[in-house]
C-alpha cells in the first residue's frame, strides 16, 4: 500500500508541474484570432505530382540548414548553415565548388539566412546576430545595418535581393524576439504584425521601412525591370507586392493569396518570372485553431514533443510576373525534397534549400 500511494503522490505532482508548466508557457503570449480561407483544391496546375522525386543530394559534410542558396560568377555554390537539425547555436557560410568539394567561406559564428552577390561579388547575406553583413571575398565581414531608421532591432534578418541600382532589397521577420526554435512557432500562432520590409541604400548607408508589419516576412526578389519587389508573407500563406515605380509607386498589394502551403523562398528567373518554394504544406489543424487564441495558447503551451509536427513535404511553384501560377513540382513523400526554403536557379539545374536539410536539392530542369 505504501509503494501504491508514493506511486500515485508522483503521478499527482508529475501532473501538477505538467499543467502549472503549461498555464505558464501559455501565458507567454497573446494570439489574434485570424480566419484562414480554405485551402485551394489541389487540381489543375496545383494537382500533386513526382517531379521533384529525381532531385539529387549535394552533400554538406554534416552541416544543415542551406535556407538560401547563391551561385557566384564562378559557378561555386554558397550557403549558411548551422551545427545540427535543431541546434542553430553557431553557424557558417559555406562553399561547395562545382565539382562537389565542400569548404568552409566564412565563420560567421551565427546562422546566416539569405544570400545575394551584389555586382562587386561581395556577399550580401541576412545574418541572424549582426543583421544586415556584407562578405567580402576573402569571407571579411562588415556589419551594414542592424535596425531601422527608427531604432528596431533587426533581431531575424530573413532574405535579400538586389535591384539593378545597387539597392538592397531585405525582410526582418521580427523586432522584438530574437530567432529560436520556440520563438518562430510562437510568431506563427501569435499571428501578429512585426518585422517588415526595408531597403538599404549602399551610397548613402541609410535604411527605410517599406513595409512596416508582416506576418513572418521571409523571401525576397525584385522584379525584371525593378518596378517592383515581391515579399513572401508566410503566416498568411501569401506574397505581398510593393511597387517602386509607376503609378503605384510605394503601395502594397497581395500579388498571390492563399497558398497550398507555408511560402518561404522566392527569387527571380532571367525571364522575369519567379521561383516560389515552400516549407511544407498546410496544416488543416493549425488553419481551424487560428480564429481560436485560447486554443493556440493553449497548443502553445505543450511542451515541442507534443505540438504539430512540421511535415516532411517538397513543393515548387513557377510564377508569372503577373502572379499566375504555371506549374507546382512536387515531391509528395518528402523522402527526396523534405522541404524547399528556397530556390536558385543555375545553368538548367534548380538548387534548393531547406531550413534543417543536411543537403542541397538539385534538379534538372526540362528542355
Amino acid at each position: 500500500m505504501k509503494i501504491v500511494s508514493i506511486a500515485k503522490y508522483a503521478i499527482l505532482l508529475c501532473l501538477a508541474i505538467f499543467i502549472a508548466s503549461v498555464t505558464f508557457k501559455s501565458c507567454s503570449i497573446s494570439p489574434e484570432a485570424w480566419s484562414p480561407a480554405a485551402p485551394p483544391k489541389l487540381e489543375g496546375v496545383l494537382l500533386e505530382n513526382k517531379l521533384l522525386s529525381s532531385t539529387k543530394h549535394i552533400n554538406l559534410d554534416g552541416w544543415y540548414g542551406p535556407e538560401d542558396i547563391a551561385v557566384d560568377n564562378q559557378g561555386n555554390l554558397y550557403c549558411g548553415v548551422h551545427i545540427s537539425e535543431t541546434n542553430f547555436s553557431d553557424g557558417r557560410i559555406l562553399k561547395i565548388a562545382p565539382s562537389g568539394k565542400v569548404s568552409v567561406f566564412c565563420n560567421t559564428g551565427s546562422w546566416v539566412a539569405g544570400l545575394h552577390f551584389d555586382s562587386n561579388q561581395n556577399l550580401i547575406a541576412c545574418d541572424l546576430e549582426r543583421g544586415l553583413i556584407s562578405v567580402d571575398k576573402n569571407g571579411k565581414i562588415t556589419t551594414l545595418a542592424s535596425e531601422d531608421e527608427n531604432g528596431n532591432k533587426f533581431l531575424i534578418p530573413n532574405d535579400v535581393d538586389i535591384a539593378s541600382d545597387g539597392i538592397i532589397y531585405f525582410t526582418n521577420t521580427s523586432s522584438k524576439i530574437p530567432f529560436s526554435r520556440t520563438h518562430i512557432w510562437k510568431l506563427l500562432m501569435e499571428s501578429k504584425p512585426d518585422g517588415g520590409l526595408y531597403s538599404y541604400d549602399p551610397k548613402t548607408k541609410q535604411v527605410k521601412t517599406l513595409i512596416d508589419g508582416t506576418y513572418f516576412g521571409n523571401g525576397v526578389a525584385v522584379s525584371q525591370n525593378d518596378d517592383f519587389v515581391l515579399m513572401v508573407d508566410l503566416a498568411k500563406y501569401r506574397i505581398l507586392r510593393y511597387w517602386l515605380k509607376g503609378n503605384q509607386k510605394g503601395t502594397t498589394d497581395v500579388f498571390l493569396d492563399n497558398l497550398p502551403g507555408f511560402p518561404n523562398g522566392v527569387s527571380r528567373r532571367s525571364d522575369g518570372s519567379f521561383w516560389l518554394g515552400f516549407s511544407t504544406k498546410r496544416d488543416s489543424s493549425l488553419d481551424e485553431i487560428h480564429p481560436k487564441p485560447l486554443v493556440k495558447k493553449l497548443v502553445y503551451g505543450l511542451p515541442l514533443f507534443l505540438q504539430p509536427k512540421v511535415a516532411p513535404y517538397g513543393m515548387i511553384m513557377h510564377l508569372s510576373n503577373d502572379g499566375k501560377i504555371l506549374k507546382t513540382y512536387y515531391d509528395t513523400t518528402g523522402k527526396v525534397v523534405s522541404e524547399a526554403s528556397s530556390v536558385e536557379e543555375h545553368n538548367g539545374y534548380l538548387y534548393l534549400g531547406g531550413d534543417v536539410s543536411g543537403y542541397i536539392g538539385k534538379y534538372k530542369l526540362e528542355n
